[in-house]
């Protein structure tokens, strides 16, 4: 892809300081071209810094309160984002209010609306798919969560076709009921989606656009209201799509959009009170949220995910390039990202490993297929390693060393791609395990091997884990399949010789499992029941029995 070489050129020639430069060195059509748009982001710099506003009750609004972001490349402020703070809630706590429990529009209730929602999908996937748009937003994801640029426009094209799924008469027919028959004439009951009225999302900064359009939509189309907040330092990117959509035909009062610190969005749900709130984000987070909302919560938190490679070896090049990806796309940066790989002794951990040490030496800070890490600073995970390295029998097989000639703020992490080796029996015991199974949100993973009679301490430390998001079994022996995959929980896994962790494309499910509170995303069944509810409504309209008389009480 031309537009791809070019960007990978000009961020090698100019260096991560000039990055604003290489976005104004782009030959596309301007972005002030672009209907929606508030912003032109090869301009986006300390001297002409963006601003991001606030959505209540139809409006776009400002606030006294500034929180500025700064480039995570080169650590110029950048973004001036208008933050509510505590005082200033009652104006979405109003707007929610307004929103009744039955929702915008139910089966009974404004049925148009559902009609309308495929035409806002059919036109906003309309958008999404012009080059200039999907440019416009892969470079503003690039600018505020730096990934490489494939990475950041696959981003937008799953968010595309998704759009594209639910145009038309899809989004009424999410809300397809089902009837049984009664007991005798005139009974039937039905069993209806029904939305909960007033909800909250609360999305991450790893996928600025792809997961807050997908739950907003999911929640739009099901009836709900939603109040919308994401991630301070990525928030600009769902500011712009707020208005591509509104551009395409959602109603503004639809849809309120907050920027606030934690303490405050605390506050709003506390006193809204949404009937649900959907939170993708840390597991530490989630599980206060879990308690201060009485269990009214959907989780799709985070997830040290595994990879188990089996005991039959083919395609090492193949095997060891999804490897790579797992590991170390988008600086690790994913909640599918591969933690811990499992490898069995017939493939050599020697031999996979020094294939996966060459494939990370490929990665460089120049196309951003390494990059800045958002959410642990350098020294944390280095302090990590050495932690590891201190287990007997561990070893540093690549990486644990901060990147060169870089200018990433110190406030953000900025490691080479890292592995460390550590003992399956070292990991097992009790005294090792918590710290070898601790997630880090960054390109850093755990490796060990295992013999074929180890497979069970294998399955025990799986068991043992608390997160079930992704999982892949890397074989094609479908009995080691099936007994990986029957001892196993995690909710989106990969099995098959091309099987990965990451990769949440909107054709299938992705969410965890094992967990009631446990959120979807994507598809049919994850909006289903995500945004909705049961409602069983029973018909029983006659006629009377012939020659009824009063009964005796029972």
């Amino acid at each position: 892809m031309y537009f791809r070489v070019q960007t990978c050129k000009h961020l090698g020639n100019r260096g991560t300081k000039h990055v604003s430069n290489w976005f104004s060195s782009l030959s596309l059509r301007s972005i002030s071209s672009l209907p929606f748009a508030t912003i032109e982001v090869e301009k986006i710099s300390g001297s002409q810094p963006a601003e991001v506003h606030n959505l209540v009750q139809g409006k776009w609004i400002k606030s006294s309160n500034w929180n500025t972001i700064v480039d995570p490349l080169n650590g110029e402020p950048f973004i001036k984002v208008a933050e509510v703070e505590k005082s200033g809630i009652k104006p979405f706590v109003e707007s929610l209010s307004q929103c009744p429990k039955h929702g915008l529009h139910n089966p009974f209730k404004s049925p148009e609306r559902y009609l309308m929602l495929g035409d806002v999908s059919a036109k906003a996937a309309h958008m999404l798919a012009q080059p200039e748009v999907y440019n416009f937003f892969a470079r503003l994801i690039q600018r505020v969560a730096p990934k490489s640029y494939p990475q950041a426009v696959g981003e937008v094209s799953v968010t595309q076709k998704f759009l594209e799924n639910f145009c038309g008469d899809q989004v009424r027919f999410l809300a397809r009921s089902f009837a049984v028959p009664g007991n005798h004439l005139g009974q039937q009951s039905h069993g209806f989606r029904w939305p909960y009225g007033p909800v909250a999302i609360v999305a991450p900064f790893n996928f600025p656009l792809e997961i807050p359009v997908l739950q907003l939509m999911g929640a739009l189309y099901m009836g709900n209201k939603p109040v919308l907040k994401v991630d301070s330092k990525v928030c600009i990117v769902m500011e712009q799509m707020m208005r591509l959509l509104h551009d395409c035909g959602l109603p503004m009062e639809d849809v309120d959009f907050i920027n606030s610190d934690g303490k405050t969005i605390n506050k709003l749900l506390e006193k809204a009170n949404p009937r649900m709130t959907l939170f993708t984000g840390s597991s530490r987070v989630a599980e206060k949220l879990a308690l201060a909302l009485k269990g009214r919560i959907k989780l799709e938190d985070a997830g040290f995910d595994w990879k188990i490679i089996g005991p039959d070896v083919q395609e090492m090049d193949y095997v060891a390039w999804v490897c790579d990806q797992d590991a170390y796309a988008c600086s690790g940066q994913k909640c599918s990202a591969q933690s811990m790989l499992f490898i069995h002794e017939n493939w050599n951990k020697n031999s996979l490993t020094s294939k996966l040490k060459d494939l990370a030496a490929r990665r460089k800070l120049d196309d951003l297929t390494i990059g800045p890490v958002l959410t642990f600073t350098t020294e944390a995970m280095l302090d990590h390693m050495s932690k590891l390295l201190k287990i007997p029998g561990s070893e540093l097989l690549f990486g644990g060393k901060e990147l060169k000639n870089h200018f990433i703020p110190k406030i953000y992490g900025a490691i080479e791609p890292t592995a460390v080796f550590v003992p399956l029996e070292e990991m097992l015991k009790d005294k090792n395990y918590e710290l070898v199974t601790r997630e880090i949100f960054g390109p850093f993973q755990v490796i060990t091997e295992y013999k074929t009679d180890q497979l069970p301490m294998v399955l025990d430390a799986l068991e043992r884990m608390h997160a079930h998001l992704t999982a892949a079994v890397v074989s094609k022996d479908p009995l080691f399949l099936q007994e990986v995959v029957g001892n196993t929980v995690n909710g989106t896994t990969y099995v098959g010789l091309r099987a990965r962790t990451t990769g949440a494309p909107q054709n299938h499910w992705f969410g965890p499992a094992g967990d009631p509170l446990g959120a979807g995303i994507g598809t049919p069944e994850a909006i289903k029941l995500v945004w909705s509810c049961h409602r069983e409504i029973i018909y029983d309209i006659g006629p009377m029995p012939q020659n009824w008389g009063l009964p005796s009480p029972t």
